[in-house]
């Protein structure tokens, strides 16, 4: 069985989604992992840096994303979703990543998040608003060896659409006060949506991300995650500030390497994202 893990912060800008796809890169080019990448995120920004911004486009004029699967819940007279076209594979410009699939995001996810706690029952009333997404995908899970949905920075029925596919889920985090503020409220919910759908959706950890070694606060904060038994374990793997991550979530035309894309030590970050991906994976066995 596949495996599906969520990345979720309340704070934008903590490198949730550059982790996202950072992880499905290495999963595919190091580890020879079959990867689905979901984004729902309306930013579109893994949808962006695994496809570029032109495909993207017409995936988007054409309907084919899933915000038109959020759409049809609205008119359910109405089935324009199409998995097999909204479903884009073999993504990614690293060119050792020969095994990454996509279902994209799109801007008008906006939008359709604030309707869908009034989207029609449909007959029998069968029709869960958070289970959308489960219902349209469920079957194409286990074509894969991990599943990482990249979620919106948010605790709305979009973000329980991607929990409901979930075993379990990571929290990128910048180790700071605000970043980290929300981190309580994230397994508290994620605990009890769990408990209503009788499913188990494990906190596997937090990632510590945009990490500055010379930052008091950042050590101070990270020291407080650490301690804290209330909250999930803190990877030992630390994903340090560099100017390489911001270049690395521009899409290349070309294809590259993971240690062009990331970078090699001491500067780089492909060992750091590899070391993760290692810990991650070696969780997600765990808990089998």
């Amino acid at each position: 069985m596949a495996h599906v893990i969520s990345t979720i912060n309340l704070k934008g800008g903590v490198a949730k989604t550059t982790t996202s796809v950072a992880l499905a890169e290495v999963f595919s080019a190091q580890m020879r992992k079959k990867v689905l990448v979901i984004d729902l995120d309306p930013q579109t920004n893994a949808t962006i840096m695994l496809l570029g911004e032109d495909k993207w486009l017409e995936l988007n004029r054409r309907g084919h994303t899933l915000a038109q699967l959020f759409k049809d819940a609205m008119n359910p007279d109405v089935k324009r979703f199409n998995l097999d076209a909204t479903l884009q594979q073999r993504v990614s410009d690293v060119q050792e990543a020969r095994s990454i699939d996509l279902l994209p995001s799109s801007l008008d996810l906006i939008d359709v998040q604030d309707q869908l706690a009034s989207a029609p029952p449909g007959k029998f009333y069968a029709v869960n608003p958070v289970e959308l997404l489960w219902r349209a995908v469920k079957w194409k899970l286990d074509d894969y060896d991990i599943v990482i949905v990249d979620c919106p920075p948010n605790l709305g029925i979009v973000t329980l659409n991607g929990l409901r596919l979930s075993d379990a889920y990571i929290i990128p985090t910048i180790p700071d006060h605000l970043s980290t503020y929300g981190i309580p409220q994230i397994v508290t919910r994620v605990g009890e949506f769990a408990d209503a759908i009788g499913e188990e959706i494990e906190p596997l950890g937090i990632v510590i991300t945009k990490y500055q070694a010379n930052s008091t606060v950042h050590n101070t904060v990270l020291r407080q995650l650490q301690s804290d038994t209330k909250l999930p374990d803190v990877y030992e793997t630390v994903v340090k500030q560099t100017n390489t991550a911001s270049a690395a979530a521009e899409f290349s035309s070309y294809k590259r390497t993971l240690r062009q894309k990331y970078g090699s030590d001491p500067n780089g970050l492909t060992s750091t994202y590899v070391a993760l991906a290692m810990e991650i994976w070696s969780d997600l066995e765990g808990e089998q």
